[in-house]
C-alpha cells in the first residue's frame, strides 16, 4: 500500500507542476461541458445513432482498466485505448466524463490496463454495469509497480502513473506512464465490432 500511495502522490506532484506551467491538465472530474460544436447558425451535428452506428464498423480490443485507491479495486470496461509514445513508454485510454468510476481512478493515480482476451465476453460485462460491485468473485493480483488490479486470464497488462488528462466533447483523455508490462505470447484477443464481441478465425 505504500507503494502505492507513493506513485499517486507522484502523479500528483506532476499534474500540480503542469498546472503551474499552463498545461490543460487536471485529475479531478471536471464540470459537463456544453456539448456543441457549432453556432446554432451553423449546421447541426451529425444524429448520435448515426454517430454510433458508422463508427461501430471499426474493429477494436476491449480492455478493463483497473485502479486502488482507499476504498479497494475498481475499475470499468473500456473500449478506447490506445498505445501513445514509445519514448517516453506512454499510453491513452478515454474514459465519460460521467463515469464514477473515474474519480476513484483519479484519486489513486495509477491504473492498470488488462487487455481480455477472446473468452472473456462475460467478464467484460460484469464490468460495463455502472454501481455493482464489479471484483464480487474476482480474483486478482497488485501488478508489480503500482499495485493497481491485475485480472486473472487476461492476455496483457499494462501497469501505469497518470501523468496528464484532456477534455476530450464528453470524455476525458487520459495519458498514462507505463511503469512495468506483461503478456502471454499465444492467446486470442476479445474483438467488439459493431455492437458484439467477436474473435479472429482462420
Amino acid at each position: 500500500m505504500a507503494d502505492v500511495m507513493g506513485h499517486a502522490g507522484m502523479a500528483a506532484t506532476a499534474v500540480r507542476h503542469l498546472r503551474a506551467a499552463g498545461s490543460p491538465t487536471a485529475v479531478e472530474p471536471l464540470p459537463r461541458p456544453v456539448l456543441r460544436a457549432v453556432r446554432e447558425d451553423e449546421r447541426p451535428p451529425v444524429d448520435p445513432a448515426a454517430f454510433r452506428r458508422v463508427l461501430g464498423h471499426f474493429a477494436s480490443g476491449v480492455t478493463i482498466v483497473t485502479a486502488l485507491d482507499a476504498t479497494g479495486p475498481t475499475g470499468f470496461a473500456c473500449q478506447s485505448f490506445a498505445s501513445l509514445s514509445l519514448d517516453p513508454p506512454l499510453v491513452a485510454f478515454m474514459v465519460a466524463r460521467t463515469s464514477t468510476t473515474w474519480p476513484r481512478i483519479a484519486a489513486a493515480g495509477t491504473f492498470c490496463v488488462n487487455v481480455l482476451g477472446a473468452d472473456q465476453g462475460e467478464l467484460c460485462r460484469s464490468f460495463a454495469v455502472s454501481g455493482a460491485d464489479k471484483f464480487a468473485g474476482v480474483d486478482w493480483t497488485p501488478t508489480p509497480e503500482t499495485g493497481s488490479p491485475r485480472l486473472p486470464g487476461a492476455p496483457a497488462w499494462i501497469d501505469c502513473t497518470i501523468t496528464t488528462v484532456h477534455t476530450g466533447g464528453d470524455h476525458l483523455i487520459v495519458v498514462g506512464r507505463v511503469e512495468s508490462l506483461g503478456a502471454t505470447e499465444d492467446s486470442d484477443p476479445l474483438l467488439f465490432h459493431r455492437g458484439r464481441f467477436g474473435r479472429f478465425s482462420s
